[in-house]
């Protein structure tokens, strides 16, 4: 798995509307990551996967909401598979392992949610 980081300086255009999927592209035997906010409370990362490629199972101490915006994903939380197409939204609880896997091309909204004190 070759995960390729596009350039994120940008970010998101304050006041515009934008497609999202038009943001990110895909790469042949790749998973290309684009980080679109990054702040104290929380990120905004998009992700396209090419056929095949997946993230392995893992923890991350904050809740996380996967938004499928291409295509459709299989997603793996708890042990349980969960398959997700365009347009639908699924919450993956802190501290569950999950896995993301690519039975064909799809692009997805991340949003990390931390929690903060204070």
């Amino acid at each position: 798995m070759t995960i390729k980081r596009q350039d994120s300086s940008g970010g998101l255009p304050h006041s515009e509307p934008v497609d999202l999927p038009e943001l990110i592209a895909y790469q042949d035997g790749a998973i290309v990551s684009r980080t679109l906010v990054k702040k104290n409370g929380g990120t905004l990362t998009l992700f396209a996967f090419d056929a095949g490629q997946e993230l392995s199972e893992h923890t991350a101490p904050f809740d996380a909401v996967v938004q499928i915006l291409d295509g459709e994903a299989e997603l793996v939380i708890g042990g349980e598979k969960v398959p997700a197409r365009m347009g639908q939204t699924v919450m993956m609880p802190a501290d569950v392992p999950h896995a993301v896997r690519a039975a064909g091309r799809f692009k997805m909204l991340l949003v990390m949610i931390r929690e903060v004190n204070g």
